[in-house]
Protein backbone atom coordinates (compact mmCIF):
# COMPACT_ATOMS: atom_id res chain seq x y z
CA UNK A 1 0.00 0.00 0.00
CA UNK A 2 3.40 2.09 0.34
CA UNK A 3 4.96 1.45 -2.34
CA UNK A 4 6.10 4.52 -4.64
CA UNK A 5 4.44 5.13 -8.44
CA UNK A 6 6.49 5.45 -11.03
CA UNK A 7 5.87 8.41 -12.98
CA UNK A 8 7.53 10.89 -15.23
CA UNK A 9 9.13 13.50 -13.00
CA UNK A 10 8.18 17.57 -13.96
CA UNK A 11 10.55 19.68 -15.05
CA UNK A 12 11.61 22.44 -12.35
CA UNK A 13 9.00 25.38 -13.40
CA UNK A 14 10.44 28.04 -16.29
CA UNK A 15 8.85 31.63 -16.23
CA UNK A 16 8.28 33.92 -18.40
CA UNK A 17 8.03 37.92 -17.99
CA UNK A 18 6.44 40.70 -19.63
CA UNK A 19 8.57 43.53 -19.09
CA UNK A 20 6.83 46.87 -19.29
CA UNK A 21 4.25 47.22 -16.11
CA UNK A 22 5.72 43.63 -14.77
CA UNK A 23 9.44 44.38 -14.55
CA UNK A 24 9.89 47.73 -15.20
CA UNK A 25 7.65 50.74 -14.15
CA UNK A 26 6.82 52.35 -17.33
CA UNK A 27 2.86 51.94 -17.95
CA UNK A 28 2.17 54.79 -17.08
CA UNK A 29 5.26 56.94 -19.17
CA UNK A 30 3.30 54.65 -22.84
CA UNK A 31 0.00 55.95 -21.80
CA UNK A 32 1.20 59.72 -21.80
CA UNK A 33 3.12 58.78 -25.00
CA UNK A 34 0.65 56.89 -26.80
CA UNK A 35 -1.73 59.95 -25.35
CA UNK A 36 0.68 62.69 -27.37
CA UNK A 37 0.92 60.34 -30.30
CA UNK A 38 -2.51 60.16 -30.81
CA UNK A 39 -3.12 63.82 -30.03
CA UNK A 40 -0.39 64.50 -33.46
CA UNK A 41 -3.32 62.80 -35.47
CA UNK A 42 -6.37 64.81 -34.01
CA UNK A 43 -7.22 62.18 -31.75
CA UNK A 44 -7.70 63.45 -28.28
CA UNK A 45 -8.45 60.37 -25.81
CA UNK A 46 -9.00 60.02 -21.57
CA UNK A 47 -5.47 58.55 -20.26
CA UNK A 48 -7.87 55.36 -18.87
CA UNK A 49 -9.08 54.48 -21.90
CA UNK A 50 -5.54 54.39 -23.73
CA UNK A 51 -4.39 52.64 -20.48
CA UNK A 52 -7.18 49.41 -20.59
CA UNK A 53 -5.33 48.81 -24.03
CA UNK A 54 -1.68 48.52 -23.57
CA UNK A 55 -0.17 45.36 -22.79
CA UNK A 56 -1.59 44.93 -26.50
CA UNK A 57 0.74 45.10 -29.72
CA UNK A 58 0.63 48.69 -30.69
CA UNK A 59 -0.90 48.33 -34.24
CA UNK A 60 -3.97 45.64 -32.43
CA UNK A 61 -3.98 48.91 -29.62
CA UNK A 62 -4.49 51.23 -32.20
CA UNK A 63 -7.15 49.45 -34.15
CA UNK A 64 -8.89 49.28 -30.91
CA UNK A 65 -8.74 52.88 -30.00
CA UNK A 66 -9.37 54.21 -33.47
CA UNK A 67 -12.63 52.18 -33.28
CA UNK A 68 -13.67 53.65 -30.26
CA UNK A 69 -13.35 56.97 -31.53
CA UNK A 70 -14.80 56.06 -35.40
CA UNK A 71 -11.79 57.32 -36.97
CA UNK A 72 -9.93 55.77 -39.87
CA UNK A 73 -6.74 55.47 -40.58
CA UNK A 74 -4.47 54.11 -43.57
CA UNK A 75 -1.97 51.51 -42.79
CA UNK A 76 1.26 53.91 -43.46
CA UNK A 77 -0.49 56.71 -40.93
CA UNK A 78 -0.99 53.75 -38.45
CA UNK A 79 2.67 53.03 -38.47
CA UNK A 80 3.77 56.25 -38.17
CA UNK A 81 1.59 56.64 -35.27
CA UNK A 82 3.52 53.89 -33.68
CA UNK A 83 6.84 55.29 -34.61
CA UNK A 84 5.59 59.03 -32.93
CA UNK A 85 4.44 56.50 -29.82
CA UNK A 86 8.71 55.09 -29.91
CA UNK A 87 9.66 58.46 -30.03
CA UNK A 88 7.43 59.69 -27.49
CA UNK A 89 8.25 56.86 -24.69
CA UNK A 90 11.72 57.11 -25.57
CA UNK A 91 11.95 61.29 -24.54
CA UNK A 92 10.46 59.79 -20.69
CA UNK A 93 12.73 57.35 -20.24
CA UNK A 94 14.61 58.67 -17.75
CA UNK A 95 11.77 58.70 -15.56
CA UNK A 96 11.42 54.59 -15.93
CA UNK A 97 12.74 52.36 -12.94
CA UNK A 98 13.02 48.60 -12.35
CA UNK A 99 10.02 47.76 -10.15
CA UNK A 100 10.57 47.02 -6.55
CA UNK A 101 12.43 42.95 -6.63
CA UNK A 102 12.77 42.45 -10.28
CA UNK A 103 16.35 42.41 -10.54
CA UNK A 104 16.63 40.66 -6.90
CA UNK A 105 13.94 38.14 -8.36
CA UNK A 106 15.42 37.07 -11.59
CA UNK A 107 18.72 36.59 -9.90
CA UNK A 108 17.27 34.60 -7.60
CA UNK A 109 16.17 32.31 -10.08
CA UNK A 110 19.50 32.13 -11.88
CA UNK A 111 21.48 31.16 -8.82
CA UNK A 112 18.80 28.46 -8.13
CA UNK A 113 18.97 27.19 -12.06
CA UNK A 114 15.20 28.49 -13.19
CA UNK A 115 15.09 28.83 -16.43
CA UNK A 116 13.20 32.06 -17.34
CA UNK A 117 13.01 34.30 -20.40
CA UNK A 118 11.48 38.01 -21.14
CA UNK A 119 8.52 37.70 -23.64
CA UNK A 120 7.06 41.41 -24.64
CA UNK A 121 5.18 43.40 -26.94
CA UNK A 122 7.86 46.11 -27.24
CA UNK A 123 10.01 46.80 -29.92
CA UNK A 124 13.67 46.22 -29.88
CA UNK A 125 14.60 49.70 -29.52
CA UNK A 126 12.44 49.84 -26.38
CA UNK A 127 13.57 46.60 -24.82
CA UNK A 128 17.11 47.26 -25.27
CA UNK A 129 16.64 50.11 -22.69
CA UNK A 130 15.09 47.93 -20.12
CA UNK A 131 17.63 45.30 -20.11
CA UNK A 132 20.05 47.91 -19.37
CA UNK A 133 17.92 49.99 -16.89
CA UNK A 134 17.78 46.29 -15.33
CA UNK A 135 21.20 45.73 -15.47
CA UNK A 136 20.76 42.74 -17.53
CA UNK A 137 23.23 41.98 -20.55
CA UNK A 138 22.57 41.67 -24.26
CA UNK A 139 22.66 37.95 -24.00
CA UNK A 140 19.72 37.01 -21.89
CA UNK A 141 16.97 35.30 -22.99
CA UNK A 142 14.23 37.61 -24.46
CA UNK A 143 11.79 37.68 -27.64
CA UNK A 144 10.21 40.85 -28.55
CA UNK A 145 7.92 42.05 -30.95
CA UNK A 146 9.61 42.20 -34.05
CA UNK A 147 10.65 38.56 -33.75
CA UNK A 148 7.01 37.06 -33.75
CA UNK A 149 4.24 37.67 -36.44
CA UNK A 150 1.63 38.82 -33.62
CA UNK A 151 1.89 39.80 -30.14
CA UNK A 152 -0.54 39.59 -27.22
CA UNK A 153 -3.44 38.68 -27.11
CA UNK A 154 -2.09 36.23 -29.24
CA UNK A 155 -0.06 33.67 -27.57
CA UNK A 156 3.12 34.08 -29.81
CA UNK A 157 5.06 35.93 -27.45
CA UNK A 158 4.75 33.16 -24.75
CA UNK A 159 5.29 30.12 -27.09
CA UNK A 160 8.52 31.94 -28.57
CA UNK A 161 9.59 32.32 -25.59
CA UNK A 162 9.25 28.54 -23.80
CA UNK A 163 10.48 27.22 -27.34
CA UNK A 164 13.63 30.07 -26.55
CA UNK A 165 14.17 27.99 -23.08
CA UNK A 166 14.12 24.23 -25.05
CA UNK A 167 10.67 24.03 -22.41
CA UNK A 168 6.69 22.51 -23.38
CA UNK A 169 4.67 25.67 -22.94
CA UNK A 170 2.19 23.82 -20.24
CA UNK A 171 5.38 23.64 -17.53
CA UNK A 172 6.32 27.54 -17.89
CA UNK A 173 4.72 30.57 -15.88
CA UNK A 174 3.54 33.57 -17.62
CA UNK A 175 4.01 36.38 -15.32
CA UNK A 176 2.22 39.82 -16.09
CA UNK A 177 0.40 42.80 -15.24
CA UNK A 178 -2.58 43.06 -17.64
CA UNK A 179 -5.08 41.19 -18.74
CA UNK A 180 -3.98 40.60 -22.40
CA UNK A 181 -0.56 38.77 -20.92
CA UNK A 182 -2.98 36.48 -19.16
CA UNK A 183 -4.90 36.04 -22.10
CA UNK A 184 -2.34 35.19 -24.32
CA UNK A 185 -1.08 32.76 -21.26
CA UNK A 186 -3.89 30.94 -21.24
CA UNK A 187 -3.60 30.40 -24.53
CA UNK A 188 -0.07 29.26 -25.05
CA UNK A 189 -1.36 26.92 -22.23
CA UNK A 190 1.08 28.30 -19.16
CA UNK A 191 -0.37 29.00 -16.19
CA UNK A 192 -0.80 32.84 -15.75
CA UNK A 193 1.14 34.70 -12.21
CA UNK A 194 -1.11 38.43 -12.60
CA UNK A 195 1.41 41.05 -11.03
CA UNK A 196 -0.90 44.45 -9.71
CA UNK A 197 1.86 46.92 -10.82
CA UNK A 198 0.48 47.51 -14.13
CA UNK A 199 -2.61 48.77 -12.73
CA UNK A 200 -4.92 45.79 -13.36
CA UNK A 201 -7.00 45.36 -10.24
CA UNK A 202 -6.86 41.58 -8.88
CA UNK A 203 -10.21 40.60 -9.65
CA UNK A 204 -9.47 41.33 -13.73
CA UNK A 205 -6.24 39.40 -13.47
CA UNK A 206 -7.95 36.15 -11.76
CA UNK A 207 -10.70 36.50 -14.30
CA UNK A 208 -8.95 36.74 -17.12
CA UNK A 209 -6.35 33.41 -15.76
CA UNK A 210 -4.50 34.10 -13.06
CA UNK A 211 -3.66 31.20 -10.69
CA UNK A 212 -1.73 34.23 -7.89
CA UNK A 213 -2.04 37.77 -7.63
CA UNK A 214 1.08 39.82 -6.19
CA UNK A 215 1.56 42.84 -5.96
CA UNK A 216 4.77 43.23 -7.46
CA UNK A 217 7.90 41.08 -8.23
CA UNK A 218 9.75 42.04 -4.47
CA UNK A 219 6.11 40.17 -3.52
CA UNK A 220 6.51 37.48 -5.52
CA UNK A 221 10.29 37.21 -4.64
CA UNK A 222 8.99 36.68 -1.19
CA UNK A 223 6.52 33.91 -1.76
CA UNK A 224 8.04 31.85 -4.73
CA UNK A 225 6.98 28.22 -2.60
CA UNK A 226 3.32 29.36 -3.49
CA UNK A 227 3.96 29.12 -7.34
CA UNK A 228 6.42 25.92 -6.76
CA UNK A 229 9.77 27.24 -6.71
CA UNK A 230 12.20 25.47 -4.66
CA UNK A 231 15.01 28.20 -3.57
CA UNK A 232 18.01 26.99 -2.01
CA UNK A 233 20.12 29.59 -2.15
Amino acid sequence: MNARFDYPEPPDPAFLFDLDGTLIDSVYQHVIAWRAALRGVGIDLSVWRIHRRIGMSGGLLVNALLRETGVSLSDEQIEDLQQAHAEAYLEQIDSVRPLPGATELLKRLSDNDIRWAIATSSRADTARHALDMLGLPPGVPLVHRDQVRRAKPDPDLFLAGAALLDVEPRFTMVVGDSVWDLLAARRAGALGVGLLSGGYGRDELERTGAFRVYADPADLLTRLDEVGVRIRS
